[in-house]
């Protein structure tokens, strides 16, 4: 999977027409840095994880890679991982880091903590519902993808409203980050995935009334990333 990395000419993928600057938010939609569930493959959902070390430098990298950026405001997951990641570019910037809940990974109750090879084990029936991307259906306890959906655009929407003409970051997760570019892109939820959703990565979107646009996904150049090992996707948020 080759990352959309935006150069030269700018194309908005979403909109018919681009959209007025001042009438638009530009948005940088980053992934947290590495933990060591991810690591491990293990789903981490609502879990309150630290960064591990990786996913500190990575972070480290992020904030140096986006010194320059003209930020207006920097928002958060209220998770720790999330937060951390956030904090290696706010204060190159001076700002505050606002949390926000509806940036919060997906809620995959009674999964998280486990990994892919135990939740065949333990729950096979409910694995498969959610390896097949059914829209309707919630781990026991968990959120639907239905559910996340409609958390996370109302979240992007209503901190981009408050931004217009402006630029701002947003520090999710995995699924969040999902969501987002299915939005953008007007894909189905029920769509295989194609795209990474790489931890530190730099995605580039804009808001305005008309919805979500992209326009530039998985930039992971600042990690000087040389395999897979920094590309992990929301089977371990």
């Amino acid at each position: 999977m080759r990352p959309i990395v935006s150069q030269g000419p700018v194309h908005f993928i979403g909109l018919s027409t681009p959209p007025n600057a001042l009438q638009a938010t530009r948005i940088l939609a980053v992934r947290h840095g590495e933990t060591a569930w991810n690591r491990d493959t293990r789903i981490q959902g609502h879990t309150d994880i630290d960064l591990n070390e990786h996913g500190r430098w990575q972070a480290a990298r992020l904030g140096q890679a986006l010194r320059d950026e003209p930020i207006a405001a920097v928002y958060s997951s209220d998770l720790k991982r999330a937060r951390d990641t956030a904090q290696a570019v706010a204060e190159r910037h001076g700002l505050p880091i606002h949390t926000h809940i509806g940036l919060r990974e997906r809620g995959f109750g009674r999964f998280e903590g486990h990994t892919w090879d135990e939740l065949a084990l333990r729950y096979p029936t409910e694995t498969l519902a959610w390896r097949k991307r059914m829209p309707d259906f919630a781990p026991p306890g968990g959120e639907t993808l239905v559910q996340l959906r409609e958390r996370v655009v109302a979240a992007v929407e209503e901190l981009a409203q408050q931004h217009l003409g402006e630029q701002i970051l947003l520090v999710a997760h995995g699924g969040v980050l999902d969501v987002i570019y299915r939005a953008a892109t007007r894909l189905e939820l029920q769509a295989p995935r194609t795209w990474q959703l790489a931890n530190a990565g730099v995605n580039r979107l804009l808001w305005s009334p008309e919805g979500l646009s992209l326009v530039g996904w998985g930039d992971v150049s600042h990690l000087q990333v040389g395999d897979d090992e920094d590309v992990l996707d929301e089977r371990s948020a």
